[in-house]
């Protein structure tokens, strides 16, 4: 799978106001994602499956990403944009980027933008997804009622609430809700949230929706719990020959998901016309990876002698197996002066690995670690695709009998009883957005 590195943030003129926009890839197809109510288009890397789903639909098109007028890196506005306004935004981004024709991806509130712009711009749109759309919302929600509801998110905002709502979790860790909440903050302040939530409620795309005329593609989830299915389901009654596909346990944030790679794979197909194929020999799986490194190994190479060296790594990786095979953990392959392990789950990828720097504490060898988790590609008995390299990269940046792990690994051993420090966020090599790492601590 190929790599992209963290691209530079750039700005195109929409009038008056500079938009913020991201290109990565470079497909042979341009897909625009039209952000929903709040965006921030470097923050969004750092929240959990979010770099994988974009390296996932950038492996067959261009993607294009912005932060609308007002919210993100782009320029504050006074007072809520129209939606004509905001929609003037996709042009000038398309323009900046040299996109003539392009598949827009418009998620929840983006899908109104994105309906109005294919309705205009049909010669410019080759085909339509709307994730989370709607025809007008919260039409069934009374005054009243609305009103409660935009104070109490106000009073809530940057807590990161409201986005638990969005990515469907239920309680969320202690670092999870730091992180959304910073997405939140980061986007736009809670009174400007509260004024696009009453200009949202205004819309209403059904004197539009007769016009559209490109290929289009509506998703849903049963479990949104921001917008209904019952509204998806008008939504895609509404349009003349749209596709609709509808899921059974994600949430409104389909893109914003770990694990959704059958969206990403029904996105593709409706884009390009065949789904992706899976080779016979790859199969694809959930796994915590874990990278060791001997530090110094060349300088104590030299100090031993070979004779001496080969004897100690023989040690080594003796000990490794030994470990590895405790933890319920398969060594992939020794790295010369290290391992690549993986295992099911991430406590015991953790544990490994931090037992494995004090066995080789005591024999003499000063080692670090880097573990992440995330979908792999097993090939016989290789095993590649990003989450190893970001494995890689993680203990890159740790240093002597230090384990470095990514959020994810954090996040998903809440309560495992594992103690971990934070140390900062990090740009690592080929990989996109900024990484939270966190040291484990014995």
């Amino acid at each position: 799978m190929a790599h992209f590195v963290m691209p530079q943030t750039q700005y195109a003129r929409s009038g008056d106001i500079n938009i913020a926009y991201h290109v990565i890839g470079d497909g042979p197809i341009d897909l625009m994602i039209i952000p929903g109510a709040i965006s921030h288009i470097e923050l969004i890397l750092e929240l959990p499956g979010v770099i994988d789903n974009v390296l996932r639909l950038a492996r067959f098109a261009r993607i294009i990403t912005f932060d609308k007028r007002g919210v993100g890196l782009s320029d504050r506005v006074p007072g809520v944009p129209s939606l004509e306004e905001r929609v003037d935004d996709i042009r000038a981004v398309l323009d900046a980027v040299g996109s003539r024709k392009t598949a827009l991806l418009g998620f929840s509130e983006g899908s109104a933008m994105s309906l109005l712009f294919s309705a205009t711009y049909p010669d410019r749109v080759s085909h339509l997804v709307l994730a989370g759309g709607f025809i007008r919302a919260g039409y069934s929600v009374p005054e009243a009622q609305f009103e409660a509801i935009a104070d109490q998110i106000v009073a809530g905002w940057g807590s990161g609430q409201m986005m638990k709502r969005v990515v469907g979790i239920t309680e969320g860790t202690k670092e999870q809700l730091a992180a959304l909440g910073k997405f939140e903050r980061m986007s736009c302040s809670p009174g400007a949230f509260k004024a696009v939530m009453v200009m949202n409620r205004r819309i209403d795309v059904e004197p539009i929706l007769q016009s559209v005329r490109v290929p289009t593609l509506l998703l849903h989830s049963k479990m949104d719990a921001v917008v209904p299915v019952a509204e998806g389901r008008k939504l895609a009654h509404a349009i003349v020959g749209a596709k609709y596909v509808e899921y059974d346990n994600l949430p409104h944030g389909l893109l914003l998901t770990p694990g959704c790679e059958e969206v990403m794979d029904d996105i593709e197909e409706f884009v390009t016309g065949h789904r992706p194929d899976i080779p016979d020999d790859v199969d694809r799986v959930l796994a915590t990876v874990l990278f060791t490194d001997i530090v110094n190994s060349t300088t104590r190479a030299i100090e031993l002698g070979d004779r001496r060296w080969r004897a100690l790594l023989d040690t080594h990786d003796r000990l490794a197996a030994q470990v590895v095979e405790k933890h319920r953990g398969k060594i992939v392959k020794n790295t010369g002066d290290g391992i690549l392990a993986m295992f099911d789950g991430p406590g015991r990828g953790v544990r490994c690995a931090l037992a494995l720097g004090e066995a080789a504490q005591q024999i003499g060898l000063p080692l670090r670690a880097g573990l992440h988790t995330g979908e792999v590609e097993m090939r016989g008995d290789d095993v590649g695709g990003i989450a190893v390299h970001v494995a890689a990269r993680i203990m890159g940046q740790s240093g002597e009998n230090e384990v470095f792990v990514s959020r994810v690994v954090t996040d998903l051993v809440a309560g495992a009883g594992l103690t971990f420090t934070n140390r900062g966020s990090f740009d690592l090599k080929g990989l996109p957005g900024h990484w939270d790492l966190f040291a484990a601590v014995q």
